[in-house]
């Protein structure tokens, strides 16, 4: 019997990659990972993953590392690492990667995108990921796209533990609903669309079972430590003016405070009918949130 093709994971040494890469060897997958020339992949290697050497920004190597897999997942974004090639990564990386997908032939591309990022044209990191959609698409590559709402577990770290220092730092209205994610449930769900049952170009929203909003997601997460956890917010109005007077040198600032204020709107919203069909029970905020709250090692007071 021949040996199954591997899945190739791009974005392997990242957070959510990361936790992909586990996700798919605990489903018994072999994985490759594309991983920077320059970048460390010993951690990666320890797993009995195999190491493909390249970079988004050159199509060869991406032709090479797909060549003989059986699915490729994407979890790369510039925006994130916030690196001197982030907007390049997320436009021309992006359009690469289509390309390569093509020439190899890859028989499923999972391409992790973001919520309402088809409505979104002024939020460049949003509307982006609607172009490297729509680029799979033209090139006629059989992809699915998850789109998840906001990352609460990256969010709430922001300013260091949550549950330890009572507090949440966020952009924006502190009242408006929005959908949030954790990113282990993403991981899993990312590994389990590789062999799921979905039309190909399908977009699929991914949240919890209700949007709430930052108010509401800390009143849960006080139950899980002795202190009233708050919400410190920065205005959008405060943002935008921040992204005009940064807009030379730091355009991510400009991005965060579009960002914000389409938070503001109420319309960052997903619709799990589609994820519950595909993954299984949509998480509840509170199990969510009790999770998170569980990894972080706090049970409650009381415990």
């Amino acid at each position: 019997m021949a040996e199954e093709q591997p899945v190739l994971v791009v974005g392997a040494t990242g957070y959510l990659g990361g936790q992909v890469v586990d996700q798919l060897l605990s489903r018994g997958k072999r994985v490759r990972a594309l991983v920077r020339p320059k970048s460390d992949a010993g951690k990666l290697e320890s797993k009995g993953v195999e190491i493909a050497r390249g970079d988004m920004l050159d199509a060869g190597s991406l032709v090479t590392a797909m060549t003989g897999v059986a699915a490729v997942i994407s979890t790369a974004a510039g925006y994130t690492r916030n690196d001197r090639n982030a907007e390049a990564i997320d436009t021309f990386g992006y359009a690469n990667l289509a390309v390569a997908a093509n020439l190899a032939g890859v028989p499923r591309f999972v391409l992790i995108s973001i919520l309402t990022c088809d409505q979104t044209p002024q939020v460049p990191h949003f509307w982006n990921k609607k172009l490297a959609e729509d680029k799979l698409e033209e090139l006629g590559v059989p992809f699915v796209a998850l789109r998840p709402g906001a990352f609460f577990d990256m969010v709430a770290r922001v300013g260091g533990d949550p549950f330890k220092k009572g507090r949440i730092i966020w952009l924006g209205s502190k009242d408006a609903p929005l959908s949030f994610v954790l990113t282990s449930d993403l991981a899993g769900y990312l590994a389990d669309a590789v062999d799921a049952d979905i039309a190909v170009g399908e977009r699929v929203d991914i949240g919890w079972s209700r949007p709430l909003s930052m108010l509401e997601a800390a009143k849960l997460a006080s139950a899980h430590t002795d202190k009233d956890i708050k919400v410190m917010s920065m205005p959008t109005s405060a943002l935008r003016v921040a992204g005009k007077v940064t807009a030379k040198f730091a355009p991510m600032m400009a991005d965060m405070a579009a960002m914000g204020a389409w938070f503001d709107t109420g319309r960052y919203v997903a619709d799990t009918s589609r994820q519950a069909e595909l993954f299984g029970p949509v998480p509840t905020p509170e199990d969510a949130i009790t999770r998170l709250a569980s990894g972080m090692g706090h049970q409650g007071p009381g415990h």
